[in-house]
């Protein structure tokens, strides 16, 4: 039977670190919002609702930043310079990608609503730098937590996680690396599509389902190894 680790049991309070961060995070949300008046009139009422469908994408996007990161410190009692520096990062990023990501995800429900996408929301010529941006954001949120899951696996043996633990430390490493890799990927297309195609730089959005092939793929991974534990 696997060894339990001490990590397991000594389950520390939320500390000052983590609670800013969580603040942080509900503020991100905040930023999602469509408005934050109550509707005075019909009209009003249509336009929150026609909204709410990218902000439920954003609040889901951020809700799972949130959770690698909480997943992180609950696992690990790890609170050095390392770990808070690169929250101060994350939190910085996250506060700054909630802008682009608001704005991508209401003009694809821009789009599916049939509604007309104009010039003074956004040119065609304006589109690949878009993707960029959102990209950078993509990598630099998961390109960080791969950092972080990072430091737990090189900590493993002063945490004494045990084999599960690590193994999990290692499935998320790989996860955030992958996900990163999918945000580079997408910045790659985007800007080559954007010079020799500039009506497929689409492609460079659709590209993030690759993450769900991902996501199975480390799930397959962890399932294969944990079996191999347990015999």
């Amino acid at each position: 039977m696997p060894r339990t680790s001490r990590s397991e049991h000594d389950r520390r309070e939320v500390s000052r670190v983590e609670g800013f961060s969580d603040a942080v995070f509900a503020f991100a949300i905040t930023l999602l919002v469509v408005s934050l008046e109550v509707p005075k009139t019909y009209h009003e009422l249509m336009e929150v609702i026609r909204g709410f469908p990218a902000f439920a994408i954003g609040f889901a996007l951020i809700f799972q930043v949130w959770w690698r990161h909480y997943k992180f410190f609950r696992t690990y009692d790890l609170e050095d310079a390392y770990v808070v520096s690169l929250t101060g990062v994350l939190l910085f990023v996250v506060l700054f990608y909630t802008y682009p990501l608001k704005f991508v995800w209401s003009l694809v429900f821009t789009q599916l609503e049939g509604r007309a996408v104009t010039n003074d929301m956004i040119t065609l010529a304006q589109v690949p730098t878009l993707f960029v941006v959102y990209g950078a954001g993509v990598v630099a949120v998961f390109g960080i937590l791969a950092l972080l899951y990072s430091h737990a696996y090189r900590e493993r043996r002063t945490l004494e996680l045990s084999p599960i633990e690590t193994l999990d430390t290692r499935a998320q490493i790989y996860s955030n690396v992958g996900v990163a890799g999918v945000g580079v990927l997408s910045v790659v297309v985007a800007l080559v599509l954007g010079r020799v195609a500039p009506n497929l730089v689409g492609i460079a959005g659709y590209l993030y389902c690759l993450i769900g092939i991902v996501e199975w793929r480390v799930g397959e991974y962890r399932g294969r190894a944990r079996k191999k534990l347990a015999t």
